[in-house]
């Protein structure tokens, strides 16, 4: 994990198309803006994991309708 330190209304770039620029400190809240090509997606991690495990139990009851079809 590589960490830095940045002020407000600092920014870094990820890959020269994705920038991320801190908008607002307050107290142990930070807020962060992000600008990236629209087909990049972008969630906050709670979101992402969910969308995974969602993902992953639609898939594992998929392959099991598919193979009580074929018995």
């Amino acid at each position: 994990m590589l960490a830095l330190s940045r002020k407000k209304n600092e920014s870094i770039i990820i890959n020269n198309n994705v920038e991320l620029t801190v908008l607002e400190v307050k107290g142990d809240q930070i807020r962060l803006g992000i600008t990236a090509p629209k087909e990049i997606p972008i969630y906050r991690k709670e979101i992402y994991i969910q969308i995974q495990n969602e993902n992953k139990e639609a898939t594992d009851v998929t392959e099991i309708e598919a193979l009580k079809k074929l018995l």
